[in-house]
This record gives structure tokens, C-alpha cells and sequence, in this order.
């Protein structure tokens, strides 16, 4: 009987505990990433597998309803009536959800390109189906937007903050129970959309702050006409 070849490869490569070769970062990596997206399958099949007529249709309803952000535009409206401080958390909702759009669509789809979930072969029962997006699955853009809305909003209105929470967190939800997304598509549309609002948040208080240098320049301005006054009584 012939012991086992070992190739040169194998014999440079360090031996881990149990005697078998180890890999490298790229490898452990990659078996780390492999055991996410495993996890990630499990876990959309599971929801896939559960039962739950009652929820199926209202969660049908309400992921359908935030397509292209209706509900946080519905939202944005009806803060805006209502007086100077929900004014300004809508703008802030608003332009935390075009930043959170263009970083989902433009850049975090196009970078990852996963392919959306057979949603055939798990078996998703039709009375949840949405329109499957042909675009990539990798982040949940839905997700995205409605958590950056609720954020900036909850930010600049505190008492809003849960029940906008709330909903981006169902808004998310339903993209995994409708078979659209794997849960890792919503989590990272999660932070996605938390990012989205802080850099919306900050952009509108860097606006909205003259720097040094303006305030300068603004105060200079302003006393030209006392400065040209003055020496021309001095004259």
C-alpha cells in the first residue's frame, strides 16, 4: 500500500492543529465568506419554509408600496406641512434618501453584482411574489433608502424616530418574506442606509455653517459702508 502523494505546494504550506494543511488570508477568507453566504441561504430558506398566510399579503403590499421610496416621499409631504422643525427633517430625509439611492444603485450593485435569489427553486409561495428587479441583489436599495430616511428624520425629530425605525425595519423585512432578497442584501442596505444618513446629515450642517473664512469675508462686507463713511468725514 502507497502512502498518500503530497504535492510541493502542500509541503511549504504550514500545518494547522489537526494536521492539515493551512491557507493563507485570501483562502481563510474566502471559507469565512463561503460560510456567510451559507448561513445567508439557510436563513432566506427558513423564511421561505414558514408558513404565515396572514402576514403574506401585508407584507406583499407594503414592499410593493416602497418601491422607489412612495412611502417615505409620502412621509417627507406631510412633515413638510407641519411647521418649521418637520420641515427640516423631511429635506433631511430626502437628501438621505438620494444618497442612499445613488450608493445602492450606482455603486454597491454594480461593485457586488450577486444574483437575486431563486425564489422558484425556495419554494416562496405565490401569494407573497412581488415583481422580481432585474437589477443585482447586493444591497437591498429599499432597504437602504427607507433606513437612511428614518435616521436623518429621527435625527432632526426625535420623537419620530421609532416609528420610522419601525417601518424601515418591516420595509426590510418584507424584501426577504416577498423572496427578492437574502438577509444579507437588507442588513447591508441597513448600514448602508445609516451611512447615506449621516453623510446627508453632515452635508446639510456644513452648508449650513459658514466656514472662518466666509464669516470673515461676510464681516468685512458689512462694515465697508461705515469704514467708507468714516473717511469721508475725516476728509
Amino acid at each position: 500500500m502507497t502512502d498518500p502523494t503530497t504535492t510541493d505546494e502542500d509541503a511549504l504550506r504550514p500545518l494547522s492543529k489537526d494536521g492539515k494543511p493551512s491557507g493563507g488570508p485570501g483562502r481563510l477568507l474566502a471559507a469565512v465568506m463561503g460560510d456567510l453566504r451559507a448561513v445567508d441561504g439557510a436563513l432566506y430558506a427558513a423564511v421561505a419554509a414558514t408558513p404565515t398566510p396572514t402576514l403574506d399579503r401585508t407584507l406583499r403590499h407594503l414592499s410593493h408600496a416602497a418601491d422607489h421610496s412612495k412611502i417615505s416621499f409620502a412621509i417627507a409631504a406631510a412633515l413638510a406641512l407641519g411647521g418649521k422643525r418637520p420641515r427640516k427633517a423631511a429635506f433631511a430625509g430626502v437628501g438621505a434618501i438620494a444618497v442612499a439611492s445613488a450608493s445602492a444603485n450606482l455603486l454597491g450593485k454594480r461593485l457586488v453584482r450577486r444574483a437575486r435569489p431563486d425564489r422558484e427553486a425556495a419554494r416562496v409561495t405565490v401569494d407573497r411574489h412581488v415583481p422580481m428587479p432585474t437589477s443585482a441583489s447586493f444591497p437591498s436599495g429599499h432597504t437602504a433608502s427607507a433606513v437612511a430616511f428614518a435616521t436623518a428624520v429621527g435625527v432632526v425629530l426625535p420623537p419620530a424616530a421609532v416609528p420610522l425605525g419601525a417601518l424601515a425595519s418591516a420595509v426590510g423585512y418584507s424584501r426577504v418574506h416577498t423572496g427578492v432578497h437574502y438577509p444579507g442584501d437588507v442588513a447591508a442596505g441597513a448600514v448602508l442606509g445609516i451611512a447615506s444618513a449621516a453623510a446627508a446629515l453632515a452635508a446639510a450642517a456644513a452648508a449650513a455653517t459658514p466656514s472662518a473664512r466666509t464669516q470673515a469675508l461676510l464681516t468685512t462686507a458689512r462694515s465697508w459702508p461705515r469704514i467708507s463713511i468714516g473717511a469721508a468725514l475725516r476728509q
